[in-house]
């Protein structure tokens, strides 16, 4: 396989040997074992229905350059969807339910998301930060808000550059990690928030 040794360790689905269970459990792992105060749950609002063809072309050619398997891709991706009878072309987003959206998304999010956000956590954070990503949903903790709310800010603007929003309503940061009940005891403001991941 020419892209699973890009693939990063903290995204999961499509993937040998990183089931949702492995995902889960990862997470588990870095709220545990890492000093993570924030939780952002991140949700890529209608990502399968609005993936851009010709970004998505352009991450597989520069690996792929077989002819016939881009051709294939191509039409893959254009199959579109059959209503009251009458075909309709797909110009943009992946075949929902489709055996390849998976392993596309990967491809797409692993140089979107997951290559940046490595980037950022190695450059810009000072404290700790973790990172599970499975398929178009997205954990990060973050040891500080500060820094939670500047990756988010960030987040949104890299993901409109390649024609993405995040979710308005499941997306969000929240006090959650192995201290957040007695911090937020301390300053009386009610038990931590939980998220759906």
């Amino acid at each position: 396989m020419v892209f699973e040794p890009t693939f990063y360790g903290f995204s999961y689905r499509s993937r040998p040997g990183r089931s949702q269970h492995d995902a889960l459990d990862a997470l588990h792992e870095g709220i545990i074992r890492r000093k993570i105060n924030w939780i952002l749950d991140c949700n890529i609002q209608g990502f399968f229905d609005n993936l851009s063809h010709d970004y998505l072309l352009s991450f597989i050619e520069a690996r792929v350059t077989d002819k016939r398997m881009l051709r294939l891709l191509r039409k893959w991706l254009r199959v579109g969807w059959v209503e009251d009878g009458k075909r309709h072309p797909g110009t943009i987003g992946t075949p929902q339910g489709s055996v390849i959206s998976p392993f596309l998304s990967n491809i797409f999010l692993s140089t979107v998301m997951d290559e940046w956000a490595n980037d950022w956590r190695r450059t810009q954070a000072k404290g700790d930060v973790i990172m599970v990503r499975y398929v178009d949903d997205a954990v990060f903790g973050f040891q500080y808000e500060s820094e939670g709310r500047m990756f988010l800010n960030v987040l949104r603007a890299r993901l409109a550059a390649y024609e993405l929003t995040l979710h308005p309503t499941k997306t969000r940061l929240v006090e959650f990690g192995r201290f957040a009940a007695s911090n937020r005891r301390r300053r009386r403001v009610g038990k931590p928030e939980t998220f759906d991941f």
